[in-house]
């Protein structure tokens, strides 16, 4: 009888267990990624949201300042002020947010310098300037009411002695030229 038990306990253990597995396939499926939501909705300022735009940047330090601006909690700072400034700052970036009066976002900007740059701005500039290399980079970032006014790249390339700058959209598309 003792060993009756002891044999249904342990089936009774490994039906559990592989109920418990789940595939991996429909996790990823199932789970929703921060690269997948458009916007994020960080607050009601009365009738109106105040509405920030991550962005999908392959740079770690960017993620990380974005998401602890997003966490920010602004409580009652804004009252009695017509607007409002909040900066945040690390070691290569910087972000300002700008809320107005009744505490709705209304303006954040951002600037990164030394950031990982996306595989789309790499190989539109090895390929359009082979044999020059990237020694600086700077990525800008600016938003107002929601809506991205500015999102581009500040790159320095060098070959031999000869520098240029170049401001080059995330998609790869190069919009200036100084040389």
């Amino acid at each position: 009888m003792k060993s009756f038990i002891i044999i249904l306990f342990f089936l009774g253990s490994i039906t559990i267990s592989y109920s418990q597995d789940k595939n991996d396939s429909d996790t990823e499926e199932e789970s929703l990624k921060l690269e997948q939501l458009p916007e994020v909705v960080i607050r009601s300022a009365g009738k109106d949201f105040s509405v920030y735009l991550t962005d999908k940047n392959p740079d770690a330090s960017v993620r990380g300042m974005q998401e602890q601006f997003i966490s920010y909690n602004l409580g009652k700072d804004y009252e009695g002020f017509d607007s409002y400034l909040v900066t945040m700052a690390t070691t290569n970036g910087s972000l300002a947010a700008t809320y107005n009066g009744n505490g709705k976002l209304t303006r954040v900007v951002e600037n990164y310098k030394n950031v990982k740059l996306p595989s789309k701005v790499i190989y539109s500039i090895y390929k359009e300037f082979p044999g020059w290399q990237i020694i600086n980079d700077k990525f800008l970032y600016t938003q107002e009411d929601g809506d991205v006014i500015k999102k581009q790249y500040h790159l320095k390339i060098k070959k031999n002695n000869e520098v240029r700058k170049l401001v080059v959209h995330p998609n790869g598309e190069i919009l200036k030229r100084v040389d």
